[in-house]
This record gives C-alpha cells, structure tokens and sequence, in this order.
C-alpha cells in the first residue's frame, strides 16, 4: 500500500489541524468545501489533528474512496502548522514526512548560475 502511495500523481498536504474524528465523508468535505478542491485518481490528500501523532490521507481509487491512517508508537509528525491551507508536496517530501522529518529542509544547498563563481 505504502508504494502506491508513494505513486500518486498529485499529494497534498492540509496545513493545521483537522478533527481526526472525521471519516471519509468529512474529510472529502473539507477536500470540496474547504479548499475547493476534487478527490481525483492519482490524488492523495494528508491530514493531521493536534496531537500529531497520527494522520490520515484519502484518495480515489479506481471505484471509490480509500481512506488510510498512520498512528506512530512514539514521536510526532513534523506537520506543517503555520498556515490554514493546502500544500501540494513532492513524492520527497512525502517520505520525509513518514521518517519523522519536515517537509521543509532547513539547510538546503542553493542552485546558482554557473557564471556566479567570478
């Protein structure tokens, strides 16, 4: 399961909170609603709640939705937090977020020009 989410065209985080109580009717609410946004195949959107300790994505598959969760025994997700808005992140990011890492690199090496040496 992991590798076909790891496949997905298009992943999106949803920056802040949002109550884990909710199931797939109400996190594809907050997909549509929220965001305005469509759950399409090849689509996965992230949520997390306060605790940040666990999280859940949704999805479409090729007949309905497939909703998966992740509860960690010990941590917590680096969830991005400062912003009420959704994110589309890259498949890297994507892993850094399951290892435990942010999603943002601190201490990035910086692209530059190849004449910016003189």
């Amino acid at each position: 399961m992991l590798r076909e989410l790891e496949n997905m065209k298009q992943l999106y985080i949803c920056c802040g909170y949002v109550d884990m109580r909710k199931g797939i009717e109400g996190l594809a609410a907050v997909v549509q609603i929220k965001y305005g946004k469509q759950i399409e195949e090849g689509s996965l959107f992230l949520f997390c709640g306060r605790r940040a300790d666990r999280f859940k994505g949704l999805f479409w598959d090729s007949n309905g939705y497939v909703m998966v969760y992740k509860r960690l025994t010990n941590g917590r997700f680096q969830w991005p937090r400062s912003k009420e808005e959704l994110a589309q992140i890259t498949p890297q990011q994507f892993r850094w977020l399951l290892e435990g890492l942010s999603i943002y690199p601190v201490n990035s090496i910086k692209n530059t020009n190849p004449g910016s040496l003189f």
